[in-house]
């Protein structure tokens, strides 16, 4: 088998040490040297000085976890490094262990067979790890909000049951009065909002309950985290509008596509990043999202057409602009991010 990279080293990154395997090919013959390193800065950059004055070209690591990205904003730019998905690289079971793991991503780095991840450049990643905190955030408010329905239900006030929206202004107004004491059901229907739909007497109704103590310490502290967390993410919402200001081009872009409003547009940016010379036409970029089918087939028989679970961070937001459907229904040819996207977002899943 053809040798792309003479010299090439493979890196078994773990949380405290690092493997690493480095692979020389010198008249014919192939030499193996291994070495164990810590996972301090020191260790790591001890560890690119042994590469470099070995000749090393290229280095392929596992994506383990985050473990690996101390290792890679060390080494970045002094080698060609590589990131490969630990499912394409698996070796043979029962032959596993750190010193196997490293010779052998070692090996398939110099043979050319490892298929790179996408690693985006560094402002990218750091608009990545805001919008990605932002929704964990978004989800946790979520979580306090069912928690609060949960009280609500334990105390018979069945306020969800004739208001739309219990978070609303009235909502949070009767929320925040029933925590703080307040039991009598005319004075709270009397805080509602006049754009409501309920009358008075419906929301006093809903409102008679058996409200203890205990219901008002869980409603008070469970709002107050909402709050808290509310402006959190308004403060990463500013922290994400500067981060992704250069990319502003390209969200005027994005937004233009039906159902991609400015939030998914960044999110967008940071899970693909801008430069589409990494994926060769729109329908590479649809399976790397996870919107085409698997290709799972034996002896003529196809064995399942699910989905897979491709780049969960933007999936959503491709489902989201899958709305109205513009005239642009096949692969757009241009390498811009808007006409990836669109040939991404307006191809319906077909089976294969």
């Amino acid at each position: 088998m053809e040798v792309l990279h003479q010299r090439c080293a493979g890196l078994d990154v773990h949380k405290a040490t690092v493997v690493g395997c480095l692979r020389v090919q010198e008249h014919g013959r192939v030499r193996h040297e291994v070495r164990r390193w810590g996972t301090t800065t020191a260790e790591l950059l001890a560890l690119g000085d042994w590469l470099r004055q070995a000749g090393c070209t290229h280095v392929a690591m596992e994506a383990t976890g985050v473990y690996w990205k101390s290792v890679w904003h060390i080494l970045e730019g002094e080698l060609d490094l590589l990131l490969a998905n630990p499912a394409h690289i698996r070796n043979v079971p029962g032959r596993k262990s750190d010193v196997n793991d490293a010779t052998w991503i070692a090996d398939l780095l110099a043979h050319g067979l490892i298929r790179a991840s996408l690693v985006p450049p560094g402002p990218i990643q750091a608009l990545r790890d805001l919008t990605r905190t932002r929704k964990q955030l978004m989800r946790e408010i979520g979580q306090h909000k069912q928690r609060i329905q949960k009280v609500l239900e334990d105390a018979n006030v069945k306020l969800a049951s004739v208001v739309s929206d219990v978070f609303g202004e009235s909502g949070r107004r009767m929320l925040k009065a029933l925590s703080a004491g307040e039991t009598d059901p005319s004075q709270l229907a009397a805080l509602r909002d006049g754009r409501l739909t309920a009358s008075r007497e419906t929301l006093a109704a809903a409102l008679h309950g058996k409200v203890t103590a205990h219901h008002r310490f869980l409603l008070s502290q469970h709002l107050g985290t909402i709050a808290h967390l509310e402006q959190t993410v308004a403060a990463f919402e500013r922290q994400i509008e500067a981060v992704a200001a250069p990319f502003n081009p390209a969200v005027a872009c994005l937004v233009t596509i039906p159902g991609i409003s400015v939030t998914a547009a960044h999110v967008i940016i940071a899970e693909i990043g801008v430069d589409m010379s990494r994926f060769a036409t729109a329908a590479h970029l649809r399976s790397w999202a996870g919107l085409c089918p698997q290709l799972n087939e034996s002896a003529g028989k196809v064995m399942s057409r699910r989905l897979r679970h491709g780049a969960r961070g933007s999936k959503p937001c491709w489902y989201s602009a899958r709305g109205p459907r513009p005239a642009i229904r096949t692969t757009i040819s241009t390498r811009s991010l808007s006409g990836y996207a669109h040939g991404a977002v307006h191809k319906r899943p077909l089976s294969r």
